[in-house]
């Protein structure tokens, strides 16, 4: 691999979506990323819907340009053989629940005096301290307890809404991506490793307060319920389907009248400053949408261009993939994985011009890499061929052949 992250070894020993997505992130961006798995089990995310060739799309997506190990963790024998691997590596990410990777001997105090360089990052649902820092976590805890379901529904009055898709744990993986990148950029000044903890709860509330929780930001300033802004959300209906339609500036908002075709709501004392906008958003948006009534989806965006007004088509998921913008931008490419056959994924979002990373590979089979891993950190055939009889490491892939590896 090539790449910014090209000479980072990564030993990720998480499950599910927060903690694969993180190390596949900086796996894309050219770091070695070991994935260590359950042998004859693998990572759950293995198992979901969606398949081909055997191979889940979540799991190609989240975990591709990784290599497969499968250890035993619960042996003294595979915990021995992760401190081995530890000891050669740059990172190491869990996202066991609080308390579980000190029981098993892997913690953070385990494995700094193998490596005084290491950076081990702990990523948990709710923290490692408090009620609720024990219990199980899936997203949809997260949204409803730090409010995202409240600010989704638009007013503390409405019925609260999950946002339909798992943002807390995209969210927290974006997160430990740079949480990880900064500690490393550290340890290049101090020569040292780190221990990061990051939980979905602190990673969602930061996130919420750069606008949403704005008015908590002065706790001496009272506040009231949390109401609605707006009856319409910005989506707006036309003759033939949906679009958004979105002015901040005073000049926007100008603008976008004359493209609707009514100048006259310029002069309108209600509408004539952000405050007033503001104020009166109901009737604001109730006219917008009533005049955007009138035309087709496509005559609109033309004028709304024309105009220099921010607007945008309501897409589908289907339609997305064929839209010229998406398609000039080169943002969905296709390639070939060995099991899984043709595969369309979004590219490597941020496009480095100095350290070009090598187009991403496909995630790893379960236990794929276990001869070769093995062999890299110095153990023999014979080595690795007992691990196997001992059950320590799998044989999905016959480990003691390296078929696949």
């Amino acid at each position: 691999m090539s790449g910014p992250m090209t000479g980072i070894k990564i030993v990720d020993l998480c499950s599910m979506m927060s903690g694969p997505w993180a190390t596949d992130i900086l796996g894309d961006q050219g770091a070695d990323v070991i994935k260590v798995e359950v042998p004859g089990k693998g990572d759950h995310v293995r198992s979901l819907p969606n398949r081909s060739g055997d191979m889940s799309a979540m799991f190609v997506n989240v975990n591709r340009s990784k290599r497969s190990l499968t250890l035993d963790l619960k042996t003294p024998e595979g915990v021995a053989v992760l401190k081995k691997l530890v000891s050669t590596a740059d990172v190491v990410v869990q996202n066991f629940r609080p308390g579980v990777v000190e029981r098993l001997g892997i913690g953070y105090d385990d494995l700094a005096p193998l490596n005084s360089k290491l950076i081990y990052l702990s990523m948990s649902g709710f923290g490692e301290r408090g009620p609720a820092s024990g219990q199980r976590v899936y997203d949809s805890l997260i949204q409803a307890l730090t409010g995202l379901t409240t600010v989704q529904a638009g007013s503390d009055e409405e019925r609260p809404r999950l946002i339909r898709t798992i943002l807390p744990d995209k969210l927290t993986a974006v997160v430990a991506a740079q949480a990880l990148s900064a500690a490393l950029f550290a340890r290049e000044r101090t020569g040292e490793g780190q221990h990061i903890r990051l939980s979905m709860l602190e990673a969602v509330l930061s996130f919420l307060w750069a606008s949403d929780m704005g008015a908590y930001t002065f706790p001496d300033q009272p506040v009231p319920l949390e109401k609605g802004g707006s009856f319409i959300d910005l989506i707006y209906q036309t003759a033939d389907g949906y679009i958004t339609v979105a002015t901040n500036s005073n000049g926007e908002w100008q603008s976008m009248c004359k493209a609707l075709g009514h100048p006259e709501w310029i002069e309108d004392e209600r509408f004539s400053t952000p405050v007033g906008r503001s104020k009166h958003i109901n009737e604001r948006l109730e006219l917008i949408q009533s005049a955007l009534l009138d035309k087709n989806s496509a005559e609109w965006l033309a004028l709304l261009d024309e105009f220099d007004v921010p607007a945008a088509p309501i897409l589908t998921r289907a339609e997305v993939i064929e839209h010229p913008q998406v398609k000039a931008a080169e943002i969905i490419v296709e390639s070939e994985h060995p099991a899984a056959g043709r595969v369309r994924q979004a590219r490597v979002a941020a496009r480095f011009l100095g350290t070009v990373p090598d187009a991403p590979k496909g995630a790893p089979l379960l236990g794929q890499h276990n001869t070769e891993i093995l062999a890299e950190i110095g153990y023999s055939t014979d080595d690795i061929a007992s691990l196997a009889a001992q059950n320590i490491i799998g044989t999905e892939q016959d480990a003691t052949a390296g078929v696949l590896a």
